[in-house]
């Protein structure tokens, strides 16, 4: 592979590392303060079109580097669409069937992406699954029973559990951030959904700089922001640790959509509403704070959210009808 020339012997020679990092975009129509130099880090850019990209590809090594896959055994997991069309992509790619258990919530442009990237699709309903968008306990259940009564045909990575999750951002999201930063950085913004991503380059960015701040965005309770949970939903997850969260911001995640649309229009850059969400929260401190260097992780592009957009902002829709 060659990252000057981009020419690459597979598409996983493309995934993220410090020697070939998601890009950093500096904010500057929608930036409050002058004193402080905002970044957006755009993880849609990775090749399969998300942050999850990471801890998909670390779980699913970790799974070959220990014989799980193969000879008919493939892979089953629970998700809110991204880790699994991550995961579909990559086993596919490399010769595995893979299984997705999704809540039916998840956009529909998620559950298409999911099968056209080879996935076998089960839509859990919303009883079963109480968090609504983030892969409930419904979903992961089902996963698990899956795993545990075919255990020949299907290896479970478990992202809520996995620490591959915490180590793929360990290895690669922080030392990228320090690098790409020249070690100025003072705040990370992140959401939360498995905490993966917090856990893992927050870890990272502390052992460089202990007194970064680290600033979680979690979206107000009943939301439908898929991938994010609020702390009341974070039981699932066996990744979070607050030590390494100085501050939780509750934002209403209507507002979401709004920032998501925001930052396309006067930035350029097409944000899902989950960045949306982390903007509108590295904004608030960003007024409070007045100087620093903040990196926020732009987990996905809105690609995958028409239809939740039209939802929220009604206007979107006019016009589309000869």
């Amino acid at each position: 592979m060659n990252h000057q020339t981009r020419v690459y012997n597979s598409i996983f020679e493309m995934l993220p590392g410090e020697e070939n990092p998601s890009p950093l975009v500096r904010i500057n129509r929608m930036n409050p303060s002058p004193d402080f130099v905002l970044y957006a880090k755009l993880e849609w850019l990775n090749p399969f079109g998300s942050v999850k990209d990471r801890a998909a590809w670390e779980m699913l090594r970790d799974l070959e580097e220990r014989g799980e896959l193969g000879n008919g055994r493939g892979v089953v997991e629970p998700t809110s669409g991204n880790t699994g069309i991550s995961l579909a992509a990559m086993s596919r790619a490399r010769g595995y069937h893979m299984r997705a258990v999704v809540p039916n919530r998840v956009p529909l442009e998620k559950k298409v992406l999911l099968k056209i990237a080879g996935a076998d699709l089960d839509v859990v309903s919303d009883e079963l699954c109480p968090a609504p968008g983030a892969g409930g306990e419904g979903s992961i259940n089902l996963a698990k029973t899956y795993a545990k009564a075919q255990r020949h045909r299907y290896a479970l990575p478990n992202q809520y559990e996995n620490e591959m999750n915490v180590r793929a951002h360990y290895r690669t999201t922080g030392p990228e951030i320090w690098r790409q930063t020249e070690g100025r950085i003072t705040h990370l913004f992140v959401s939360l959904g498995t905490c993966g991503t917090v856990t893992g380059t927050s870890k990272f960015l502390r052992a460089k700089k202990p007194d970064i701040k680290v600033i979680a965005v979690q979206p107000s309770e009943g939301h439908d922001v898929p991938g994010l949970r609020n702390v009341s939903q974070l039981g699932v997850s066996k990744l979070f640790d607050p030590s390494l969260i100085d501050e939780i911001l509750e934002i209403d995640y209507k507002l979401a959509y709004r920032r998501a649309m925001e930052l396309f229009q006067n930035e350029g850059l097409r944000a899902g509403p989950s960045s949306g969400l982390i903007y509108e929260g590295a904004r608030r401190i960003i007024e409070r704070d007045k100087t620093g260097v903040g990196v926020m992780i732009f987990p996905d592009d809105i690609f995958k959210y028409t239809a939740n957009m039209v939802r929220h902002i009604p206007s979107l829709a006019e016009g589309l009808h000869a």
